[in-house]
């Protein structure tokens, strides 16, 4: 069972999941209007890490007999000055997340929650994965500069992006088991 404290802070987090989704979704609009279809992609397989990753802590807090309070979600920003800085504001946010996860899990061994603890040091290792991911395509942006050609290359690699969601982990069904 959860600490009430536990349950509002991934409360909290779920909020912010999606709230990150929100954010890449408006990235990719804007990345979209300007014709930088591939940047659009990349930030749209963002926003499917981001619900999964809501859906997860949604899981885990009814698999811990739980409460989920769905909050309302603030508007994102939807300007950008250019794709370089889109991608940074994405890096600062990661690195916002990467803060929020890593407070919850000093609670939850503040108030020895091995289950939890077990839980975030999942998302612990996939925020390392999430800087390290926008920090690679910073780099090149920054190398493509203002070269249309280079532009062409970075916005090239970034359309083969892949969404792969990792094994489903919630015991919880979402339909009642069929009798054979």
């Amino acid at each position: 069972m959860l600490s009430k404290k536990m349950q509002d802070l991934l409360n909290d987090q779920i909020n912010f999941e999606f709230y990150s989704a929100y954010i890449y979704l408006s990235m990719a609009a804007y990345l979209q209007a300007n014709d930088l279809l591939g940047c659009a992609h990349w930030m749209r397989v963002q926003t499917q890490e981001e619900l999964m990753h809501a859906m997860k802590m949604y899981d885990f807090v009814n698999d811990r007999s739980g409460r989920v309070v769905l909050k309302e979600i603030k508007g994102p920003k939807a300007e950008w000055a250019s794709p370089l800085e889109a991608f940074e504001d994405a890096l600062k946010h990661e690195q916002t997340v990467t803060g929020r996860i890593n407070h919850m899990m000093d609670i939850a061994i503040e108030e020895k929650d091995h289950a939890t603890q077990i839980f975030l040091q999942w998302f612990i290792s996939e925020q390392v994965e999430e800087e390290a991911s926008v920090g690679a395509v910073i780099q090149r942006l920054k190398l493509a500069g203002q070269s249309p050609g280079g532009m062409f290359m970075v916005d090239k690699e970034l359309a083969q992006r892949i969404f792969t969601p990792p094994p489903q982990t919630s015991q919880a069904p979402l339909a009642p088991p069929q009798k054979a």
